[in-house]
């Protein structure tokens, strides 16, 4: 199991969420093509045929725990996190 599905895996079991690194969720999202546009601090994903967007942002070098959240409900809503 490589760097990205144990990172995928860790995400979608939702037990660590204050411990999932920022650059390897930004990686993760976009080798599950998502594009990423940074306004500031905020590093924005949207990806084509996705009416949501996800808007994430650094807390230390880990990505804040309720975002982290959001991205793993929308990864299982829209059945992508198998990909």
């Amino acid at each position: 199991m490589g760097r990205k599905e144990k990172l995928l895996s860790k995400i979608l079991l939702g037990r660590a969420d204050a411990n999932i690194p920022f650059m390897g969720l930004r990686s993760l999202l976009v080798s599950l093509g998502f594009e990423e546009r940074i306004e500031g601090s905020h590093h924005v994903f949207v990806r084509e045929g996705i009416d949501k967007m996800l808007n994430l942002q650094k807390e230390g070098t880990n990505a804040k725990p309720y975002q982290v959240k959001q991205v793993r409900e929308l990864l299982k809503e829209l059945d992508i996190a198998e990909e």
